[in-house]
C-alpha cells in the first residue's frame, strides 16, 4: 500500500475574479452583502445622535429627526466614497461612512456653552475648513507609514471593544439583568456561529457569517423574550428632515476652532482606515484619492450641519468586514450606502433595524472591533523594529491612548479643551503616535565628532 501523504496547511483561497474593486456581483449577492455592511455599521451610526440628544436634552421625536438625518448624509457620503464624483470626491474603494465618535464630546461642550445653531454652525465651518485642507492633509501621507496608522487602526479598534460590550452586557451594573447569563450565552452563541462559518463554509455562505449570526441571533432572542418591535408600528413612512431645523447657525470663534480640530482628527482616522482597505484590496490610495476621499468627509460635514446631523468617517467595523468576507467590491459599499439613503428616508425601517436586540449586535461588533485591532497589528507587521525606537513609539501612542478607555474621569481636573483632546482614546493616540514618529524618525541627531572630523548628522531610525 502506498504511504498515506502528510497533512498539510490548506493553502489560503484565493481572491475570485467578482471580490475585486470594480466588478459589480449579481444582484440578489449585492444586496445581502450591502445589507450586511448596513447592519453592521447600524448601531454605530445612530449611537453618535442618541448620546448627543440625551446629553442636549432633546425629546424623542428631535432625536428621531437626527437619527434619520444621519442615516441620509452617511448614505449620501458612503455612495460618493465608493462609487465617486467625477475627480472631486471620493476614494472609489469598498469603505462605508459613518457618524463619528470624535465630534460628540466636542458638540456637547459647544452645545451646553453656544446653543445647538452653534454646533451646526461651527460643524458647516469645520466642513469648508476640511475641502480646503484635504489636498494638502493627503500630500502629507508620508508622515503616516505603517508605524502610524498601525497604532491609529489597533487603538480605533480596542477603543470600540467597550462599545459592544456594553450592547451585550448593558451599560448600568445597578439594572436587574445586567449581564445576564442568558444574554451573555446568547452573545457567545453568535460568536460562535461567525467562527463556525468562517472555518466550515466556502464562497458566498462564508462571506455572510456574520448576517448569518444577526439573523439567527435575532431569532434565538424574539424565543428568549428579548426582542421589541412596538416602536415600528407608530414610524413615519416617510420623512426627511428640514434644513436649519434649529435655527439659523451661528459661529462662535471657540466652537469653530474646536471643531476644525475634530476634523483633522477625523481626516486622520479616514486615512488610517483608507489606507488599511487600499492594502486590503491591492489597491492603495494615491494622495489624489486620499485628498478626494477626506473631501468627502469635509462635505459630509457641510451637510450634517445643513441637515441637522453629524460629520461623518470611513468606519472602522465595516474595514473589518471587508477583511473578514473578503469582498473588494466598491459596488457592494454603494449598495450599503443606497440601503442607508432609504433608512434615512423611511423611518418605519429605520426602527426595524435599531430594534435588533443589544446583545445580538454587541456580539456582530465585538468581532468586527476585534477585526479592526488585528488588522492594525497586521499593518504592524510591516513595520522595522530591530534597532529602532519604533517599538517605544507603539508602546507610548496605545498606552496614552488607552488611558481613556480604562479611566474615563483621568482629565476631569483640566480645562475643557484639554478634555476634549485627551479624552478620545483615538485623537489621543493619533496625536502622540504622530509626534513621536516624527520625533525619532523626522527630526536629524547629531553625532558627537571625533578629533579632526568633521560634525555630520547621524541616521534616523527607519519607520
Amino acid at each position: 500500500m502506498p504511504p498515506k501523504p502528510t497533512a498539510t496547511a490548506e493553502p489560503p483561497a484565493p481572491v475570485a475574479a467578482q471580490d475585486t474593486v470594480d466588478t459589480r456581483p449579481p444582484l440578489p449577492r449585492l444586496g445581502l452583502l450591502g445589507l450586511q455592511h448596513v447592519l453592521v455599521m447600524y448601531t454605530g451610526c445612530v449611537t453618535v445622535p442618541l448620546v448627543f440628544g440625551a446629553a442636549a436634552k432633546l425629546d424623542t421625536s428631535t432625536v428621531g429627526l437626527l437619527i434619520n438625518a444621519d442615516l441620509l448624509v452617511s448614505g449620501l457620503i458612503t455612495l460618493v466614497q465608493s462609487l465617486g464624483v467625477a475627480r472631486v470626491l471620493g476614494v472609489r474603494l469598498p469603505v462605508v461612512a459613518g457618524a463619528t465618535f470624535t465630534a460628540v464630546t466636542p458638540m456637547i461642550l459647544i452645545a451646553g456653552q453656544y446653543g445647538l445653531t452653534a454646533v451646526y454652525g461651527s460643524m458647516i465651518a469645520a466642513g469648508v475648513f476640511g475641502l480646503l485642507a484635504a489636498v494638502p492633509f493627503a500630500r502629507a501621507v508620508r508622515f503616516f507609514p505603517p508605524l502610524v496608522s498601525g497604532i491609529v487602526i489597533t487603538v480605533i479598534g480596542l477603543s470600540l471593544i467597550g462599545v459592544a460590550a456594553g450592547l451585550i452586557a448593558g451599560d448600568d451594573p445597578a439594572a436587574g439583568d445586567y449581564a445576564a447569563p442568558s444574554h451573555l450565552a446568547l452573545a457567545a452563541g453568535i460568536v460562535a456561529l461567525i467562527v463556525l462559518f468562517g472555518r466550515f463554509t466556502r464562497g458566498f455562505l462564508s462571506q455572510i457569517g456574520v448576517l448569518a449570526g444577526l439573523v439567527a441571533g435575532t431569532g434565538a432572542a424574539a424565543l428568549m423574550g428579548l426582542t421589541d418591535f412596538s416602536s415600528v408600528g407608530g414610524a413615519r413612512w416617510l420623512g426627511v428632515s428640514a434644513p436649519f431645523h434649529f435655527g439659523t447657525p451661528t459661529f462662535p470663534v471657540a466652537a469653530v476652532t474646536s471643531m476644525c480640530v475634530v476634523m483633522l482628527v477625523t481626516f486622520t482616522e479616514s486615512t488610517a482606515d483608507m489606507l488599511a482597505v487600499g492594502e486590503m484590496t491591492g489597491r492603495r490610495p494615491t494622495p489624489s484619492a486620499l485628498a478626494r476621499g477626506l473631501a468627502a468627509d469635509g462635505v459630509s460635514s457641510v451637510l450634517g450641519g445643513v441637515f441637522n446631523a453629524f460629520p461623518d468617517t470611513v468606519f472602522a467595523q465595516n474595514v473589518g468586514l471587508v477583511e473578514m468576507s473578503r469582498v473588494r467590491s466598491r459596488y457592494v459599499a454603494a449598495c450599503a450606502g443606497a440601503l442607508l439613503l432609504l433608512l434615512g428616508l423611511v423611518p418605519k425601517l429605520g426602527e426595524v433595524v435599531a430594534s435588533l436586540p443589544g446583545p445580538v449586535v454587541g456580539a456582530a461588533g465585538l468581532v468586527m472591533f476585534a477585526t479592526v485591532t488585528a488588522v492594525g497589528i497586521r499593518t504592524l507587521r510591516a513595520v522595522e523594529f530591530e534597532g529602532t525606537n519604533n517599538l517605544l513609539v507603539v508602546a507610548v501612542s496605545i498606552g496614552v491612548g488607552m488611558l481613556p478607555v480604562v479611566a474615563p474621569t483621568i482629565y476631569h481636573a483640566f480645562p475643557a479643551w484639554v478634555q476634549v483632546i485627551g479624552g478620545s482614546a483615538i485623537t489621543s493616540a493619533t496625536l502622540t503616535a504622530f509626534a513621536l514618529n516624527l520625533v525619532f524618525h523626522h527630526t536629524r541627531r547629531r553625532v558627537p565628532a571625533q578629533p579632526g572630523q568633521k560634525k555630520t548628522p547621524g541616521p534616523t531610525a527607519r519607520s
